[in-house]
């Protein structure tokens, strides 16, 4: 209706509210302006990003101001992997909604997807659900607990907000445990001090940085949590050989594939390097963006599910599951992961041959699907910034990093670049001059998890 009045030079109904206003309103009565840190306007362009959206559709988003964007970076962190708005996923959720999303009784879609999990994945016996990716691993670390009997954890990777895995930053000898393995800076703040000593880390594809961790802790081990891959491939040998010594000592191998999972292959990033977990978690891109996590294991280690109080009333509301089984169901007509590879690629060619047109540094670590760009300069979250900010004018959400969609075709690439082509022109004499932070027209980006005020 407002794009319709805007085109026509008609009035619009009501005045429509200043995202930027919002925004720091909202800060005043939501402690840390969002509730994840990954949407923070301060992690793109602060006080120019905009934080509310009225309407996504594809990767369309049109903000509270009526701004309309392409969203050429994180698509939902990563959720929306079939694009915003999937019309098979919505229907199926219209439909749950429709005939009632919430009763005293299961919805028995929970059943269809336990089911259909299992059946992905051959080596899986049982299936919980929660309704978010921290939670579920949280449940997962809980089942493993209980099944051994044992306390300590060992990890690699990023794993969501909770006790277990920030008890890693306890103490002064290990105030940034977590850094290397994604987000520096978390403060465990709020996190009992008794847990100290229960999280050990170990780096991926490091494996003899995990043998020595196992010659000190191995028999107090619960168990090893750990990504299957993120922006690397694991080295020859090195998931094989956690599987080996998990198997050796007897503890539960977890696969987070909450931000891989069905990126890079239909039902997981560890059927693709074929090695298989005990226990698998998924959120994120299962449901496409609506709240749906899995844990899915075998027998032996999810039936310890029933030992412990695992257990919440919206684990059983009917959205989540009806989502996910539209949105899995999808994903197996459809190759997926292959479109993802294609435009990711075509994205990260085309940072190449713009940098190299422009004489700029770049970096393109990670992997199509999962695309990051970065600028190999001191000065390189401000050039970052100044980049947000100029596509922000030019009608697109970009950052250090792109997550395709299937909703996002080579014609999307084609205007994005087309774009930043003028924006590296500006980003090149800026760097030549040495006035970048000048130009940016406020602060520049934050790197990692920090106090708003």
């Amino acid at each position: 209706c407002n794009g319709a009045r805007r085109m026509l030079g008609l009035p619009l109904p009501r005045e429509l509210p200043d995202v930027q206003d919002a925004y720091q309103k909202a800060k005043e009565i939501i402690p840390g302006g969002t509730q994840l840190l990954s949407k923070r306007p301060e992690m793109f362009a602060p006080d120019q990003w905009p934080a509310y959206y009225r309407e996504a559709r594809g990767c369309e988003v049109i903000d509270i101001s009526g701004n309309r964007f392409i969203d050429m970076g994180p698509n939902g962190i990563l959720s929306t992997i079939l694009g915003s708005a999937d019309p098979d996923v919505n229907a199926a959720v219209m439909r749950r909604v429709s005939l009632g999303s919430m009763s005293t009784l299961q919805t028995y879609d929970e059943v269809e997807l336990a089911g259909l999990l299992c059946e992905i994945h051959p080596w899986a016996e049982n299936a919980r659900f929660t309704r978010g990716g921290g939670e579920s691993m949280a449940a997962a670390v809980r089942i493993a607990r209980a099944s051994t009997g044992r306390d300590k954890i060992a990890l690699c990777g990023y794993h969501g907000w909770h006790d277990w895995y920030l008890a890693a930053n306890l103490g002064e000898a290990k105030s940034d445990a977590l850094g290397g393995h994604l987000l520096p800076g978390l403060d465990p703040a709020g996190v009992p001090s008794g847990l100290a000593g229960n999280t050990l880390s170990f780096h991926y594809n490091q494996i003899e940085e995990f043998e020595t961790l196992l010659a000190e802790h191995g028999s107090e081990l619960a168990a090893v949590v750990m990504e299957p891959t993120r922006f690397a491939d694991p080295a020859p040998g090195f998931l094989e050989g956690i599987r080996e010594h998990c198997n050796r000592l007897g503890i539960p191998l977890i696969f987070d594939e909450i931000s891989c999972g069905w990126r890079l292959y239909s039902g997981g990033a560890h059927m693709k390097f074929a090695v298989e977990p005990d226990i698998a978690v998924f959120a994120k891109a299962l449901g496409n963006g609506f709240p749906i996590g899995a844990v899915i294991g075998r027998s032996e280690v999810m039936q310890a599910a029933q030992k412990s109080f695992i257990s919440s009333t919206f684990w059983t509301e009917g959205v989540g599951p009806a989502a996910a089984l539209a949105c899995v169901r999808k994903m197996r007509r459809i190759d997926v992961p292959s479109h993802l590879h294609r435009i990711g690629k075509l994205m990260i060619d085309g940072w190449h041959e713009l940098a190299e047109k422009h004489k700029l540094s770049i970096q393109t670590p990670g992997r199509p699907e999962m695309a990051i760009l970065t600028f190999d300069y001191p000065e390189g979250p401000a050039i970052t910034t100044l980049m947000t900010s100029r596509m922000l004018k030019k009608g697109y959400l970009a950052g250090a990093g792109f997550n395709p969609t299937l909703a996002h075709e080579e014609r999307h690439v084609a205007a994005y670049l087309e774009a930043l082509d003028e924006v590296f022109v500006e980003i090149a004499a800026a760097i030549s001059k040495g006035d970048i932070e000048e130009r940016i027209g406020g602060p520049v980006k934050h790197a990692g998890f920090a106090r708003l005020t």
